[in-house]
């Protein structure tokens, strides 16, 4: 939680005024379960929203719900970021099982939260959604339905995000006479040519989570939608063990080989601050990549491009952030979480919102007239039959995501495993699944 100066000033200039002229007054702060307000004052109460939304572009979006939010009054938005989703996580669950939830809290589409609801510590927002029409105004169905469990809506959805993106530096790109790559077979034959000219051909952040994405990227793409779902919705062993899986592999460590020495351990932010500074060539990263382009005034087509996929033909793995309520003992509290849930699918609210976030909206009644090249392009394939697919961790727990993450560091740093030894510790993971 973080601490205000003016809030410890305020209190204390209260509690002189109220010896000396027995003087009360309301003010909003932080009070029980981590919410605004504090038994014993007055006043309407805020809402304590964990997130871990730190970045540039990220913090330029998370201000619009803030704003947004304190604009309909009379409860405030009070924001709790942590820099680490991971650690994110960690806090709230801990919060939420110690008798002091946020108000509200972010997750990704995923079972991340699943435990909580059954644990039965969720506000239901099935009223909620059937009243508004969710289901007609969210899509794709698996958005919404990532939501679901047993019929009721556990969370809402605000964005999608897919990692299927790669961000080209056009100066980059023309001074090594090299052009956009289609797909990662054509970059993969052009990154010697980028590296004679002086620059990183890859831009690789070395976070397990990072890598874990840019491999989902390179298995979607390569190996195709069929090998997608027979790897993770099926644990499919044989296909774990197949040359098209290991031709990823090889393409996966192909890459930190045209990487720099600086990549290992380095954040997505400053890993797109490569490409946006023209010292890289090409970075995969989701979506929210474009919120940082953006924040530094860089122009689609012109500074930079994004190449869906990457591929000629791509696919989308949807994904994107969710935010739950946790259960409150205020009846008032929990009116104030229905009216952010409500704010947050409000069709102004999801572009302005959106198009900080470098996310595409949940709902397709929006104005998108301030949007993109790359905002349609992703629309664009949303809209091709056949192109969406159900994001992994929805078939996954979260131990095997993060044994995955293991072995995928492991194996990118560590020359000495082979492609074969990789591709079968993979294939051992996901029949562990459970």
């Amino acid at each position: 939680m973080t601490f205000h100066w003016t809030f410890f000033v305020r209190s204390a200039f209260a509690v002189l005024l109220a010896s000396l002229f027995s003087w009360s007054s309301t003010q909003q702060g932080f009070g029980q379960s981590g919410i605004g307000g504090d038994p014993g004052t007055a006043g309407p109460p805020g809402i304590e929203v964990i997130h871990w939304w730190t970045s540039g572009g990220e913090k330029a979006a998370v201000s619009v719900f803030q704003t947004e939010f304190d604009r309909l009054g009379p409860n405030k938005w009070i924001d709790s970021p942590v820099v680490d989703g991971a650690e994110a996580m960690k806090t709230i669950f801990a919060r939420v099982r110690g008798g002091n939830p946020p108000g509200a809290a972010q997750f990704n589409i995923s079972r991340q939260f699943d435990q909580l609801i059954k644990e039965e510590r969720l506000l239901d927002l099935t009223p909620l959604a059937k009243k508004e029409r969710w289901r007609r105004i969210i899509r794709p169905k698996s958005v919404l339905g990532a939501c679901e469990r047993n019929g009721h809506i556990w969370c809402v959805p605000v964005n999608i995000h897919s990692w299927q993106w790669a961000w080209v530096s056009l100066p980059v790109l023309q001074k090594s006479g090299v052009p956009v790559p289609r797909d990662m077979d054509e970059f993969l034959a052009a990154a010697p040519k980028i590296k004679e000219a002086g620059y990183i051909p890859f831009a690789l952040g070395g976070e397990p989570w990072q890598e874990y994405g840019l491999f989902g990227v390179l298995m979607l793409n390569m190996a195709g939608r069929d090998v997608h779902y027979k790897l993770y919705k099926n644990r499919n062993t044989a296909v774990a063990r197949s040359q098209k899986v290991a031709r990823v592999f090889e393409a996966f460590r192909a890459l930190r080989v045209y990487s720099d020495k600086s990549a290992k351990g380095r954040s997505w932010s400053k890993t797109t601050d490569l490409v946006i500074n023209d010292k890289a060539a090409l970075q995969i990263m989701a979506d929210w990549a474009r919120g940082e382009f953006a924040q530094a005034g860089k122009t689609p087509g012109v500074d930079y491009e994004c190449i869906p996929g990457p591929s000629e033909n791509p696919y989308f793995q949807v994904g994107g952030d969710v935010f739950i309520f946790p259960k409150q003992s205020d009846p008032e509290i929990e009116k104030a979480q229905l009216k952010l849930a409500s704010m947050m699918l409000n069709p102004r609210v999801q572009t302005l919102f959106n198009m900080a976030k470098g996310s595409l909206p949940v709902r397709d009644d929006v104005d998108l007239s301030l949007a993109d090249s790359c905002v349609k392009k992703g629309l664009n394939i949303l809209k091709r039959r056949g192109s969406v697919v159900e994001n992994n961790e929805l078939f996954l727990s979260g131990s095997t995501v993060n044994k995955i993450q293991i072995l995928l560091d492991k194996f990118l740093w560590d020359d000495s495993i082979s492609v074969e030894a990789a591709q079968n510790s993979f294939a051992k993971i996901l029949a562990s699944d459970r």
